[in-house]
């Protein structure tokens, strides 16, 4: 039975080279095994994100006829999770290039309806990492652009990716929904509109959103990057 076949599996630097040295291994021709890509491997980008290839080889019984290679799509449970190991990896990578010591955790947050792929979210955690955020985050937004960027061209499709450090983004949701709401009862108190601090794209939305019900006011991004601001307007 096919379950009952030896079995072996080689991990090269292509598929072919795997089954080149699977078959010298068992010294037996192609023709004699089942072959199935377990991992085709990849290059990366830059360096990051690259891994070999993984085939299994099964050696068939006698008057068994050997099959097309095929694509594994029951793998081990290790690689139920390659995309995130695989975000893991890149991102470990960028921060020991930044001479920087931290825990990577990568998750898959929840689906979204208009998404064809589920967003993965990146915490890294730490002992001073406050240099790796930056001024308006911007040294965390780039390491968030250029993970995706890498994890894009491996995937050979974008994909939803955020990362925090250490809950950052999150605390600095609350900040500014709590400041959107403060300075939005001033303006309906006053009759007077005001402007918030300038903030990225990212961090105006959650101004818009948290005031988007509100009917005392309402809400305009006005100005030039990296100084475009959130301004609050009385409704009347």
């Amino acid at each position: 039975m096919k379950n009952n076949r030896a079995t072996l599996e080689v991990i090269a630097q292509t598929v072919e080279e795997a089954i080149d040295k699977g078959l010298n291994d068992l010294g037996l021709p192609r023709e004699a095994v089942e072959i199935t890509v377990l991992d085709k491997g990849g290059g990366g980008l830059l360096g990051f994100g690259s891994r070999q290839a993984r085939v299994r080889i099964s050696v068939l019984a006698d008057g068994e006829e050997s099959q097309p290679e095929e694509e594994s799509d029951q793998l081990p449970p290790s690689e139920k999770d390659s995309t995130l190991k695989l975000t893991e990896e890149i991102v470990s990578e960028l921060l020991e290039k930044m001479n920087l010591t931290a825990e990577v955790e990568a998750k898959y947050g929840e689906e979204r309806d208009r998404l064809p792929f589920r967003p993965i979210l990146v915490n890294i955690s730490g002992n001073d990492l406050s240099i790796l955020i930056g001024r308006r985050a911007k040294t965390l937004n780039a390491l968030q652009y250029i993970t995706r960027l890498i994890l894009g061209k491996e995937l050979e499709h974008g994909i939803p990716l955020s990362i925090d450090v250490e809950g950052y983004r999150e605390r600095r949701e609350m900040q500014v929904r709590q400041l959107a709401r403060r300075v939005a009862d001033q303006v309906a108190d006053t009759n007077r509109e005001q402007a918030l601090e300038p903030m990225p794209p990212n961090e105006r939305r959650f101004a818009h959103i948290e005031l988007q019900d509100n009917t005392q006011v309402f809400t305009e991004s006005v100005g030039e990057e990296p100084n475009r601001k959130v301004v609050i307007y009385p409704s009347d």
